[in-house]
């Protein structure tokens, strides 16, 4: 069983304090520079004010009093202006490999969400037309943050909500029918801020082929068959990326079973609904947001804070643990209103957890490439897989912090070489995987006992560091419930793999050392 250093390191410090008749959080990082040691601690700083001491003699103090087992650490240090600073044992750190190997595809996995559900809301793109790149980074992290929570043993629901109830989809119906009148030679004005593209005209061809020529301008047809048609579409280009959504829910449903009407009702009780101008307004400020919100227009028509209020009641209702939703740049002032109407209601908003991202910006030949869904001048998500392929795409779209902007380079995501990041770590696999298969060509065994003593080289002992890293960054991405804290590890996995591999040969006529590198 690996023991965690940084709890041994605080516990240790802990106990000098102790004899030292002091109290206080222990706090333990991984050292910025390796030649300080693999783990230090700035507690004589933090202290220096209250013990009114200078932090380098608390340190040395604090040292003085250390009690460890030296198989684990290897030796301390005192560096200005009062860290202490540990080296663990390289002959430590060689064992952990038998506890990595024999924990094999379990190693780094917990059981924090044992017993626990998580609902993880994610793409909900409404079915207006194809998913686009600004919709594939959503799909890619939300996809990829429902598999860390499994990784950690959350019984996880991949959920799809989309609003289908309001004006786009209004608008969408009557794109089609405008293009479906066109092909039937009638004159139908094509709507203001219609959708355009092929995929509209596609559409009105089949409706056109199923149906005939004799539907009316006002036919219900143009809107279903038009979201069926595009939800299809949706559903397989998420598959095509390894995305599967377990439940899917829309805005109609709440209108239906009542419950948008009986949430208005609940927040008229409370007097946080009033009207104005012809609009139904939610009370906002009352609850010390910064201004109230329109729940339907003058025209009788919802606002999508609406709804998405009594889609939320609902995900509580269903008892979660952990519920996240992951939002576009474009909704970080929604979920706010949303939330405070659940918590006027007296609903527990605790499990929630909002994720927000920023845009994509698609770069070719280092220029923009502009885009417009409305005016079909867009890249779809299907063309970006179909350029790059699959792998690339989902690597990319985590690989900043989702906080951050993304610009997506087409050029460096087409790239076979090092300078792509995607290259660089698979580059890193196939040599592996080329080791390996050399070695059972040599008959030897991954799977047999081996000699950890014989990996004493510095980029051995270096890439050994780097795997027992692997649970302390997955509890790290649960905590954060950021996956580009995956892709800088695996980046740096990847380049301690190519610095061991430059500088030690895995085949060699020593057997027991060849063993043990091939392990």
């Amino acid at each position: 069983m690996m023991i965690d250093f940084k709890n041994y390191i605080a516990e240790i410090v802990s106990n000098a304090l102790a004899e030292l008749d002091i109290e206080s959080n222990v706090i333990v990082e991984k050292s910025s520079n390796p030649d300080f040691g693999d783990f230090s601690t700035n507690i004589a700083l933090s202290l220096a004010k209250q013990l009114k001491s200078n932090p380098l003699e608390i340190a040395k103090n604090i040292g003085n009093l250390l009690q460890y087992d030296n198989k684990i650490i290897s030796e301390y240090s005192v560096t200005k202006p009062g860290f202490l600073n540990f080296h663990i044992s390289d002959n430590y750190y060689q064992k952990t490999l038998n506890n990595i190997i024999s924990e094999s595809e379990s190693f780094g996995a917990s059981n924090i969400g044992k017993n626990k559900t998580a609902n993880v809301e994610f793409v909900s793109a409404n079915p207006t037309g194809p998913l686009t790149v600004g919709h594939g980074r959503q799909a890619v992290l939300g996809d990829t943050i429902a598999n860390i929570l499994e990784w950690h043993n959350y019984k996880v629901t991949r959920e799809y909500y989309y609003n289908d109830a309001g004006r786009q989809m209004r608008i969408l119906g009557e794109s089609v029918a405008a293009r479906y009148f066109n092909l039937i030679g009638k004159n139908f004005t094509f709507p203001e801020d219609g959708y355009k593209g092929e995929y509209i005209i596609s559409i009105a061809k089949e409706i056109k082929n199923i149906h005939g020529e004799g539907l009316d301008t006002n036919s219900a047809v143009f809107r279903k068959e038009a979201e069926k048609a595009i939800f299809n579409d949706i559903k397989k280009t998420l598959n095509s990326i390894g995305i599967n959504h377990d439940v899917f829910s829309n805005e109609q449903t709440y209108y239906d079973n009542g419950s948008i009407d009986t949430l208005v009702e609940k927040l008229t009780n409370k007097n946080l609904i009033y009207k104005l101008d012809g609009a139904v307004w939610f009370k906002a400020t009352d609850l010390g947001l910064e201004k109230d919100r329109v729940y339907y227009k003058s025209s009788g028509e919802a606002t999508y804070r609406l709804p998405d209020t009594a889609y939320h009641q609902h995900k509580l209702d269903r008892s979660f643990d952990l519920v996240v939703d992951i939002f576009g740049a474009d909704h970080a002032d929604a979920y706010p209103d949303v939330l405070a109407a659940l918590n006027a209601l007296g609903l527990n908003t605790d499990p929630i957890k909002v994720l927000i991202h920023q845009f994509v910006t698609l770069l070719k030949s280092g220029e923009k490439v502009k885009m417009s869904t409305r005016k079909a001048n867009f890249v779809t998500l299907d063309q970006l897989i179909n350029e790059v392929g699959v792998d690339v795409v989902r690597y990319f779209f985590i690989m900043r912090s989702m906080n951050s902007h993304l610009n997506f380079d087409l050029d460096l995501a087409a790239d076979q070489s090092e300078k792509n990041p995607v290259y660089y770590i698979q580059y890193a696999h196939a040599r592996i995987s080329n080791i390996i298969n050399n070695g059972k060509v040599n008959n030897l065994s991954i799977n047999g006992k081996f000699d950890t003593s014989l990996l004493i080289n510095k980029s051995e002992i270096s890439l050994i560091k780097s795997l027992t890293d692997f649970p302390e960054v997955m509890v790290k991405v649960l905590d954060n419930l950021d996956p580009q804290i995956i892709t800088t590890y695996l980046h740096n996995i990847a380049s301690e793999f190519h610095k061991f591999y430059a500088k030690c040969r895995v085949m060699t006529d020593d057997i027991e050392l060849t063993k043990s590198r091939l392990h």
